[in-house]
């Protein structure tokens, strides 16, 4: 068996906040600690927590918010403050999940204090600029981000083809860590009558959903665009929407007959994924996507983009619906087949659960504790 490992990871995002990233980091950290290896995560403070600043398992930074992403923050650049720390409580490892100011000051002093780094590579920042007016800004953050991640020993990406797509752009050392899902909380049996009729529909009556952050890089004019084309074949739908974001309430107006759940977790959110039909995913921006997972795991029939996590599970006609990448016209088309021929839902989305089965977070928690053991022996290596 490997020597256990010391493990500092850098990330700007984490429970109770509500994404893909929180969620699987956490489920790596909580792994590693029951398995022996010691982690300490280091992170901003939340908004309005009452969080001190350190103890064994967290040492909590300075930051600030992110505008237009209320209740998520930025950590600030504080290298000389890690340095301080990880020169009198030395990690074997760094591994840095966010880019921004925190993951380069985190990146500068473990560099300067010879200790190796790994990165994660999670949001595709340099694709969310042209959503938020920033578009001339797109090169320059594709330059720091190659530059960024090829100052580590590796970076790890949640698929091949992000992998392959990254190497064609210029990373070094790219490696692949999959996704895991919690077939116990995302399962069709998690279905309830009960929501159902708080919804106002029987059995018969198709519900498309959309679980996500309600944000502009989601392309969430093409979710609603779908969802009208599904109805026009099945009159009697309806649309959920599960999430919170900066475009909830515009999208209450454009759409009063919808309904807005509101951000879920744990099993009210199982629940509320299981007792749709229809998975609704037109993002275009995702490293990987979790939603997509889950909503298979739960039973739903999907229309997605052929790419990420679609692209990987989804079989095209047998356990889901994927349109060529930004084909809104080919999306709409494949939702509304789906409103005129219902039954073609139920055989998606029951295929799609036996083709996800399988998933589990185990061989990603073994992945990435090779990955991180491998830089360690590295840096005892370079310091011998």
């Amino acid at each position: 068996m490997a020597a256990l490992c010391n493990i500092a990871l850098v990330t700007e995002t984490w429970p109770p906040e509500i994404n893909g990233v929180a969620m699987t980091l956490s489920r790596i950290v909580n792994g590693l600690r029951n398995n022996g290896h010691r982690v300490q995560v280091v992170r901003p403070r939340q908004w309005g927590a009452g969080e001190t600043g350190q103890n064994g398992e967290q040492l909590l930074v300075p930051g600030a918010p992110i505008p237009g992403y209320g209740g998520l923050r930025f950590g600030l650049p504080v290298k000389r403050h890690l340095m301080r720390h990880w020169a009198s409580q030395r990690p074997d490892v760094v591994h840095i999940a966010t880019e921004g100011p925190l993951g380069w000051a985190a990146l500068k002093a473990a560099r300067r204090l010879g200790i190796p780094v790994t990165t994660s590579f999670h949001t595709q920042f340099h694709q969310y600029c042209r959503h938020y007016g920033l578009g001339w800004l797109r090169r320059s953050v594709s330059g720091y981000l190659r530059h960024f991640h090829n100052n580590a020993l590796c970076t790890l990406v949640p698929n091949e083809s992000l992998r392959d797509l990254l190497q064609t752009d210029g990373y070094r050392n790219v490696g692949v860590l999959g996704r895991g899902i919690d077939t116990e909380l995302f399962n069709p049996q998690r279905r309830s009558a009960e929501l159902r009729s708080a919804w106002g529909v029987d059995d018969d009556t198709l519900v498309a959903l959309h679980v996500g952050r309600l944000a502009p890089e989601k392309n969430l004019k093409t979710v609603a665009a779908a969802f009208e084309a599904l109805r026009a074949k099945h009159p009697n739908a309806r649309m959920v929407w599960v999430g919170d974001g900066p475009q909830l309430g515009k999208l209450r107006r454009k759409h009063p007959d919808h309904i807005f759940a509101g951000a879920k977790t744990g099993a009210e959110l199982g629940a509320h994924y299981a007792s749709a039909d229809v998975f609704l995913f037109a993002s275009l921006t995702e490293t990987f996507g979790n939603v997509t997972v889950e909503a298979m795991a739960s039973g739903l029939a999907l229309v997605a983009y052929r790419y990420a996590a679609a692209e990987q599970f989804l079989r095209h006609g047998i356990s889901g619906l994927t349109a060529a990448v930004a084909d809104s016209a080919e999306f709409c088309r494949l939702a509304a087949r789906l409103g005129e021929d219902p039954d073609l839902a139920r055989r998606l989305g029951k295929q799609a659960t036996s083709d996800i089965v399988h998933l589990g977070w185990d061989h990603v928690l073994d992945q990435f504790t090779r990955t991180v053991e491998d830089a360690a022996r590295q840096g005892q290596g370079s310091s011998a």
